[in-house]
């Protein structure tokens, strides 16, 4: 297999956040802990779990819009995690961010045109505006946005059309690889649709690579090659997308699966519920992060937190449960 576009390795991003007390104490909130993962160019790795888990925290922090508390990232065969000043600011070419609210990420006082040419005027791409406004208008056919509209400000948007001028934004340089964080979770399910395959366009056209994340498992499955499951932190399952939607091995990513909503006529199987809430990152459960609402759960479960482990072809899993540990 030919080398990886990204590699994250044991990345960890650890918050220092007061309690409260008298004497100023403080505790660590482990908000990405240990996670490590390959993507291969041109593919489209989906990043599912419930709010809290650490998805949006992972995307920001492989970007390094937050600096990651330990851990390596390697992009296209250079560390990222060392890199500063103008070697940072060369190996961003080949990595952009869609955020999640197309409603703040545009900046009000800007027009189209000057929020999708920003990224133009910092890196000095082109030596006239005439050759500036061109690829400006290319991108904007690229993305579906009229080109009546460049003169034009984002409260004269709706939210899709405000997500396309994002899109048009993180691609008017071509990158590499997109993080795309829950870039239509506030979008009309209509809309969503169109996004999506707005984005898979881009990517047969521009030999594009994303990150995609979601809580959307459903929208996931869709546009991923595959998926990892994050719960506390941490990755519990990743797997190409048919092997974990047929066969998931971890009970959390059973539990997600067997809660998306099904069409009628399509084979239903019963619905897993989670008990209890997910625990703080403050204060993590010894062992297993998720044993506290796994309802498989084992004595070894509360002592010891299982690794990440090859359980099939490209299929990894960490659960006791899942690499063979017995019940008894």
């Amino acid at each position: 297999m030919a080398e990886p576009l990204l590699r994250v390795s044991d990345l960890k991003k650890y918050y220092s956040m007061k309690t409260g007390k008298l004497f100023g104490g403080k505790t660590i909130v482990k908000a990405v802990d240990g996670v490590s993962f390959d993507l291969q160019a041109g593919q489209t790795l989906g990043i599912v779990g419930e709010s809290g888990c650490g998805k949006s925290t992972l995307g920001k922090t492989i970007i390094r819009l937050i600096e990651p508390t330990s851990g390596k990232i390697m992009l296209d065969g250079d560390d990222y995690t060392t890199l500063s000043g103008g070697d940072l600011k060369k190996a961003r070419r080949k990595m952009k961010l869609i955020f999640q609210d197309p409603f703040a990420s545009l900046n009000p006082r800007m027009t189209v045109k000057d929020i999708i040419g920003e990224n133009i005027d910092i890196d000095h791409t082109y030596a006239t505006k005439a050759e500036r406004d061109d690829r400006i208008r290319e991108v904007m056919e690229m993305s579906g946005l009229n080109l009546d509209f460049m003169d034009r400000y984002p409260h004269e948007f709706s939210g899709g059309q405000r997500q396309r001028i994002g899109i048009a934004r993180a691609i008017v340089l071509p990158p590499k690889l997109i993080i795309c964080d829950e870039p239509v979770s506030a979008l009309d399910v209509s809309i969503q649709a169109k996004i999506i395959n707005l984005l898979k366009s881009l990517q047969k056209e521009m030999k594009l690579s994303y990150i995609f994340i979601s809580h959307d498992l459903s929208v996931v499955k869709h546009i991923s090659d595959r998926v990892a499951v994050m719960y506390l932190g941490h990755i519990m399952e990743i797997a190409d997308k048919a092997s974990l939607y047929r066969d998931p091995q971890n009970p959390y990513t059973q539990a997600l699966i067997s809660a998306i909503p099904k069409m009628p006529g399509e084979a239903t199987g019963e619905k897993i519920e989670l008990v209890g809430d997910i625990p703080s990152p403050a204060n993590p459960p010894r062992g297993c992060c998720f044993h506290t609402r796994c309802v498989h759960a084992m004595p070894v479960c509360s002592q010891i937190q299982p690794e990440l482990k090859q359980v099939d072809r490209d299929h990894w899993c960490a659960c006791h449960l899942c690499q063979g540990c017995s019940k008894a």
